[in-house]
């Protein structure tokens, strides 16, 4: 990939590797992926080529994931190249949701201030304590769907940083995949009682570190176009936007009633 920063198809080859789905199946323009419904991204297609018969290829993933019972869902960049697919979605009813920016700074860029006062955890796998507390922010659903975002975390070497209060509770954990000399920060996530206390700064400046010994060349990183606060913690660490996505999900066909 070389050794400057990535270009905006680069970063969707990079967010498929780092975020693998557990079930996939490349038809050559369109790679469609499945994992119990755990996670947009890892149920989604990532059309990575224009499709010549765009009505075809829709008729064909429909299929496919309603024999997995999964709504059928895009996740589509904002570039020139998906116009024709974002005609055709639009054309279908399509709705537009969870608008994200990809942003993005070189090893070299500025390094995060952090307070330094508490030391980052770092690990090559997530234990339980991890898991706990990102899936209690982010996580949808129970034991069984913990399980399966667990195959997704680990299916990509990756670091894990936590980082406890003073009392020895976890605070704020992140996860940092290691791509083809890139690292791609995922997983911020600081419990309700301990945000705005410079935990998530601290987790960040650790990964980024770390990666840095690691030979990382560059960084990047995943963010709501809704979630100001995190975008103005990455800025100060340098990150910039790169492009955006939205997801693309069909609407659900309402049912006949005998009324």
């Amino acid at each position: 990939m070389g050794y400057g920063l990535p270009g905006l198809h680069d970063f969707e080859t990079l967010m498929d590797a780092a975020w693998p789905s557990i079930e996939r199946h490349d038809t050559g323009e369109w790679v469609l992926r499945a994992a119990e419904g755990v996670t947009q991204r890892a149920n989604s297609v990532w059309p990575r080529t224009s499709a010549q018969a765009p009505g075809d290829a829709l008729r064909e993933a429909a299929q496919w994931y309603r024999e997995r019972r999964l709504p059928l869902i895009f996740q589509v960049t904002d570039a020139p190249a998906n116009g024709a697919l974002n005609d055709v979605l639009d054309g279908h009813g399509f709705t537009r949701q969870s608008e994200t920016l990809i942003m993005v700074r070189s090893a070299a860029a500025a390094r995060v201030p952090a307070r330094g006062a508490v030391p980052v955890e770092i690990t090559d796998r997530p234990d339980d304590e991890w898991l706990a507390l990102w899936w209690s922010v982010d996580g949808r659903g129970g034991g069984a769907e913990l399980e399966t975002a667990r195959a997704i975390l680990t299916g990509c070497p990756s670091l894990y940083a936590l980082v406890r209060d003073d009392d020895g509770r976890p605070a704020a954990v992140g996860r940092l995949a290691l791509v083809d000399e890139t690292g791609g920060i995922y997983c911020m996530a600081t419990s309700p009682s301990h945000r705005r206390r410079g935990y998530a700064s601290e987790v960040l400046q650790a990964l980024l570190s770390e990666g840095n010994t690691r030979g990382i060349k560059s960084f990047w990183l995943l963010v709501t176009a809704a979630n100001e606060a995190a975008q103005q913690l990455y800025a100060r660490a340098g990150f910039t936007e790169s492009g955006r996505y939205l997801y693309r999900q069909q609407r659900p066909r309402r049912a006949l009633t005998g009324c």
